[in-house]
């Protein structure tokens, strides 16, 4: 059974709030911590049920709601346009204030948070990593800079794409491995044979037929890869973040 969360409020430098929810760590505390970036779909039940897994394998999981910096709507379409023109000043300022809430907390360990990010949640996480305080970074199915530069001091990164996912699959994974093989950071890279775009999620309702929609990202859920992703991040976490 799922564990319980804390609905939360997230400071930010702007005197405005994210909203946010927490997951506390199974076991000894202080634990480390995860900010878990959600997909284009916002922080829904398929979020919160990756956050609880973090959190059932020993990392305090804090998922904040990207889509709650003002008025929903309107910073919705703001974090679609950043994603896409690859201005994102606000969303990794945002992300790194997640951080800082969650390192705040008594029963969550400062120095040992990692950060992790689906499809849109992947391009954050990864650029969120530059910056100093994350101690890893799981990189699923996220776009890539083309510019080397941009992943300067970027921690170690532990990275998950599907080979089916013609805008967000082998291309980027390559491109990953060479940028971080250039710069000399621990990583992990996979690319999955079988598995498309979003293949860690499980979404019901009109998402979920939204998912299932055909696309050139072959959205849908995979369960080999989802397991072996699973493994191989918590793996890398266990390395590079306990």
């Amino acid at each position: 059974m799922p564990g319980s969360s804390e609905r939360l409020e997230i400071p930010l430098d702007d005197g405005a709030a994210l909203a946010g929810e927490f997951f506390p760590a199974a076991g000894e505390t202080p634990s480390p911590g995860v900010v878990v970036l959600h997909e284009s779909f916002g922080l829904n039940d398929d979020i919160r049920r990756i956050s609880d897994r973090f959190a059932a394998s020993g990392y305090a999981a804090l998922a904040p709601d990207l889509y709650s910096h003002g008025t929903r709507l309107v910073c919705l379409s703001r974090v679609l346009t950043d994603m896409v023109s690859g201005r994102v000043s606000r969303e990794i300022a945002d992300i790194h204030a997640a951080r800082r809430a969650l390192a705040d907390r008594a029963e969550v360990d400062s120095e040992r948070i990692a950060v992790a990010g689906f499809c849109q949640g992947g391009g954050f996480a990864l650029v969120a990593a530059t910056k100093p305080g994350f101690s890893a970074a799981a990189v699923n199915y996220g776009m890539v800079p083309s510019d080397r530069s941009q992943l300067d001091g970027v921690c170690p990164v532990v990275g998950s794409y599907g080979s089916r996912d013609r805008i967000a699959g082998r291309a980027m994974a390559e491109r990953l491995e060479r940028h971080l093989g250039a710069l000399g950071v621990p990583h992990d890279v996979k690319t999955y044979e079988h598995a498309g775009h979003s293949f860690f999620s499980k979404v019901d309702g009109w998402q979920g037929w939204l998912a299932r929609f055909p696309t050139p990202m072959a959205v849908g859920y995979e369960s080999d890869a989802a397991e072996d992703g699973w493994r191989r991040m918590l793996a890398f976490f266990a390395e590079h973040v306990r």
